[in-house]
């Protein structure tokens, strides 16, 4: 691995991604800044008739181009588009997602004059490209080597579509890794001492469209995971929807209009709830203005923290709930939980944290960790230890993870028999004994699923095979093992065996369960690459124009919008007089930077 340059880490976030990586001659992690200098980037994709744009690029765009701006693809990925969950985020985004092949949900776009159908997997490659990208530039090098996270309740569909989603963008996952997990890790980092204290901590991990809660014991460098539960559809996005419904209303009361028929309106407001969602962290009350939201007409919102609350409190209590689910399972008290650390930049909302303290009887909540680069911070020193690049931290440091849903086959036809019960510290091996079930039977159809029902129907199968040639005799005579082992890495190899004679057959469940074929990747791949060379000659071209002086009438409108916002209502006839002054739709490069640094400076006043 070390022919590709360093390995990184990467929190492949719902709505923001962040990068990380080990520096060796200073025995230390480095989140990486993107383009724009900022240590997240929001996970979201846009197509034009002219490139695509990923990151903060493609959301300053968003109200303009909401049919063609792509985010939240996490919460489709290895999912089926008749899933409750997709059907139910689909009301509220901008853009169109149909069914695929094999109901896979695609999102439907219009890029470059042409009507082009994606998955959430290639959705998913474009931001790994991108954090890819950011690495390189920060270091001087090529990068390939990847560890990539996710949250703790991802089923196997859903960790293999993000594999599949790394080989997409040209890159080699070695390892996938459980949100909290990684958290642990950058939390735990500095307290492996060697003093053999054994410290317990609850890992509360609430981000943009998933919940997490681990307990793990850290100790001498052994981070041990205890327990895990969660929701991989619960997080600031859906507070955000809340709000959305909430002011969708409004505008059709006071307005007697419905702005669901408007993705342009659909986004603009949405932006404007996330805005106000954070000022509630800090504020009692959020007022927003959106000019001409629909129908000509300008809309004003207001929202009070209490209001904001008492639309997601069944939202913050299922929070609860899942802690203590957590608990319960480690077969804890919270007495016996040292450190409550918050990870995931919806911990910031001030009810999570009251819900949460006063749950553990006012007990202070650890925020000694950046909750938004906390993920990537760990999962680039397990990306380090895997690549051999960590030197006396790494040596020390071990990660005993589990498994977040029981894993078991089918005995008879639609139940369920558990092998491997969910919380099972990986690496895991299990045995289970069975016999045939009638008369001469010769084989047995091994059926292996995952989830927590004990009806066959209510889990998710992961993969199938037949053990053939067994020894005819009455049924209940011929006695068989079937073992599940799941490896370090994630690996699942299922084994059956007839015990008389050794007869033996087995499947590893490692590929394809993200629903795309070889075919499909291969074709991906291609079309990525196609992607990135269409973006570089685009980036070519405006560097040329850039060294010419000359900056393009539409750039100029995008730039001096996001820097006026704040100016006086004067400052904006001016812009606007100047642009309009400007004829022939271009403005010179020394003209356009006295405006912008005109309207910064007017802004730093306000």
């Amino acid at each position: 691995m070390g022919g590709d340059g360093p390995a990184i880490g990467v929190d492949l976030g719902t709505t923001y991604s962040c990068v990380a990586v080990w520096r060796p001659s200073h025995n230390r992690v480095e989140v990486i800044p993107n383009d724009q200098g900022n240590l997240t980037t929001p996970s979201c994709v846009a197509f034009t008739d002219d490139w695509r744009l990923i990151g903060d690029a493609a959301l300053n765009q968003a109200a303009r181009n909401s049919v063609n701006t792509v985010f939240d693809a996490k919460r489709l990925i290895g999912r089926k588009f008749s899933d409750a969950s997709v059907q139910g985020d689909m009301k509220l985004w901008p853009f169109k997602v149909v069914s695929g092949p094999g109901d896979r949900p695609m999102m439907v776009v219009q890029y470059m004059g042409q009507e082009k159908h994606f998955t959430a997997e290639e959705i998913s490659s474009m931001m790994l490209i991108k954090m890819q990208e950011t690495a390189e530039a920060y270091l001087g090098t090529s990068v390939k080597n990847v560890v990539v996270t996710v949250p703790v309740y991802f089923n196997d569909s859903q960790r293999q579509a993000t594999i599949d989603a790394g080989v997409i963008a040209g890159l080699n996952v070695i390892r996938i890794m459980n949100e909290p997990s990684a958290a642990a890790i950058a939390y735990g980092l500095d307290k492996m001492s060697g003093n053999g204290e054994a410290k317990t901590v609850l890992i509360f991990d609430l981000g943009g469209g998933t919940m997490d809660v681990s307990i793990i014991s850290v100790k001498d460098g052994v981070f041990t995971v205890k327990a895990t539960s969660g929701d991989t559809h619960l997080g600031g996005q859906d507070l955000n929807n809340r709000m959305v419904e909430h002011f969708v209303e409004d505008f059709l009361k006071k307005h007697k209009s419905d702005i669901r028929g408007s993705p342009r309106a659909l986004m603009r407001l949405r932006t404007a709830c996330e805005r106000a969602k954070r000022m509630l962290s800090s504020m009692v009350e959020a007022k927003f203005e959106i000019d001409s939201l629909h129908d000509s007409v300008d809309y004003y919102g207001r929202i009070t923290r209490a209001r904001f609350e008492e639309l997601n409190m069944d939202l913050f209590r299922k929070c609860i709930e899942h802690v203590e689910k957590c608990l319960g399972d480690a077969k804890m008290g919270k007495s016996e939980i040292h450190d409550v650390v918050l990870v995931g930049g919806s911990t910031r909302i001030p009810k999570v944290q009251q819900l949460l303290q006063d749950f553990f009887d006012g007990k202070t909540l650890c925020k000694s960790i950046n909750p938004d680069e906390a993920v990537a911070y760990g999962a680039v020193i397990q990306a380090a230890v895997l690549s051999s690049e960590c030197d006396r931290k790494g040596q020390d440091f071990l990660l005993l993870d589990v498994t977040p849903l029981s894993l078991g086959v089918e005995v008879v036809p639609g139940a369920m028999s558990v092998l491997v019960p969910r919380n099972s510290t990986i690496p895991v091996k299990r045995k289970g004994r069975y016999w045939t079930t009638y008369d001469n039977q010769t084989h047995v159809s091994i059926k292996v699923y995952e989830g927590e029902g004990e009806l066959t129907k209510d889990n998710r199968l992961l993969g199938k095979f037949v053990l053939s040639g067994l020894t005819p005799a009455p049924k209940g005579v011929t006695k068989m093992t079937e073992t599940i082992e799941v490896e370090a890495n994630g690996t699942l190899k299922v084994t059956a065996e007839e015990m008389t004679t050794g007869n033996r057959k087995s499947i590893n469940i490692i590929t394809n369960k993200g629903g795309l074929s070889k075919e499909e990747i291969e074709r991906m791949v291609k079309d990525a690459e196609k992607y990135r060379s269409q973006d570089k000659k685009m980036i070519m071209k405006m560097k040329k124009e850039d060294q010419e002086g000359w900056l393009s009438k539409e750039d100029f409108e995008r730039i001096a919008q996001n820097s006026s916002k704040k100016q006086p209502s004067e400052d904006k006839k001016q812009v606007k007089k100047i642009k309009m002054e400007e004829g022939e739709g271009w403005l010179s490069k020394e003209d356009f930077e006295r405006i912008v640094q005109h309207a910064k400076k007017q802004s730093k006043i306000i």
